[in-house]
C-alpha cells in the first residue's frame, strides 16, 4: 500500500529538540523507589546493555553476579558484578531501540557514567566468519527513538572523543574487533533484499537493533555510550547459525567489555 504523498509523517512532526521533557526520569524513578521500597544508591559507574541475556545468564549461573539493591526500574533487573578489578552492572534483556534508550536514561539518572552496550547483530558485509565483533562507529537511523532526540539524518555517530580515546584498544584482543557502520532496525523481520543491498552499498557491517538510537541520545544528552555488535549470524541462511561460541560467547564478550573499560578509565572520566 503507497501512503499519500500529503500524508505527514508523525515521527518527524512536532519536535522541538531543545525543550525539556514533560515526563522525566528521575521522576519516575523517585516513584519506583517509593512504591517498590527500594533504598536510594548509587549503581555501579560503568553498565552494560546485554540484549541477548547470555552474558548476565554465564554472571548468574557461575555465581559472579548479583542483583543490585538501589535499582529501581519497573522493567528490568540490574546484576553487579566485578571483572578485573573493575566494578559493573549489567541489565539483560533490553531488546530494540526504545527499550534499550529508557534503560539507558534510567541508568545514567542512577549514578552510571558509561554505557556499553554489546548485541547480537546479522552479518551484511561479509567481512570473515562469524562470530566477532564491530566495534559501531556509526549507526544508519532505521529506528524511530533516535527522531525524538535528534533531527533527521541518515546516521547516528559514536562521540568523537570516545573514539579516539579507544585507538587501537583491540589491536592486541584475543577477539577479532573490527571498526565501522551497522544498520539499526526496528524490524527484524522486514529485512527484505532491496533493504540488505542498500546496506551493503553503504559498507555497512552488520545489522541489529539499538545502536543508533543510543547514539542519538548520547549526542542529544552528552553521555558516554559504546555500542559493539557481536556478528553471530547471517540472518538465518545458512544451517548452524547463531554460533556465539564458548558460553554463547561470554568470555568473548567480558573481553571487548574489559578492554573498553579499561581504556575509558585510564583516559579519564568525563573528560571531553
Amino acid at each position: 500500500m503507497k501512503v499519500p504523498e500529503t500524508m505527514p509523517s508523525p515521527i518527524l512532526s512536532n519536535k522541538d529538540y531543545d525543550a525539556a521533557s514533560v515526563f522525566t526520569v528521575e521522576n519516575m524513578l523517585r516513584e519506583a523507589h517509593r512504591q517498590k521500597t527500594i533504598p536510594e544508591g548509587s549503581i555501579p559507574s560503568i553498565c552494560i546493555l546485554d540484549p541477548d541475556g547470555d552474558l548476565a545468564q554465564h554472571l548468574m549461573e557461575s555465581g559472579r553476579a548479583t542483583v543490585h539493591p538501589h535499582w529501581a526500574c519497573y522493567h528490568t533487573k540490574l546484576y553487579a558484578f566485578e571483572h578485573q578489578t573493575i566494578q559493573f552492572g549489567i541489565v539483560p534483556y533490553a531488546v530494540g531501540a526504545s527499550f534499550a534508550v529508557l534503560v539507558a536514561e534510567e541508568l545514567f539518572a542512577s549514578g552510571c557514567q558509561l554505557l556499553i552496550s554489546i548485541t547480537s547483530a546479522g552479518q551484511i558485509v561479509l567481512a570473515g566468519q562469524p562470530p566477532y565483533f564491530v566495534l559501531i562507529e556509526r549507526a544508519l537511523r532505521d529506528e524511530g527513538t533516535s527522531y525524538h532526540y535528534l533531527p533527521p539524518a541518515a546516521f547516528s555517530e559514536l562521540r568523537p572523543s570516545l573514539l579516539t580515546r579507544l585507538e587501537n584498544a583491540f589491536s592486541d584482543a584475543s577477539v577479532r574487533v573490527l571498526c565501522g557502520a551497522t544498520w539499526t532496525t526496528d524490524a527484524p523481520f522486514r529485512e527484505t533484499t532491496q533493504a540488505i543491498e542498500n546496506a551493503r552499498a553503504q559498507g555497512i557491517l552488520g545489522v541489529e537493533m539499538e545502536a543508533s538510537a543510543l547514539y542519538a541520545y548520547a549526542q542529544a544528552r552528552t553521555k558516554d555510550v559504546i555500542c559493539f555488535a557481536h556478528i553471530t549470524n547471517q540472518m538465518a541462511q545458512i544451517e548452524g547459525d547463531f554460533e556465539k561460541g564458548l558460553d554463547q560467547g561470554s568470555h568473548d564478550a567480558l573481553e571487548v567489555i574489559a578492554l573498553t573499560a579499561t581504556r575509558w578509565l585510564a583516559t579519564g572520566i568525563g573528560h571531553p
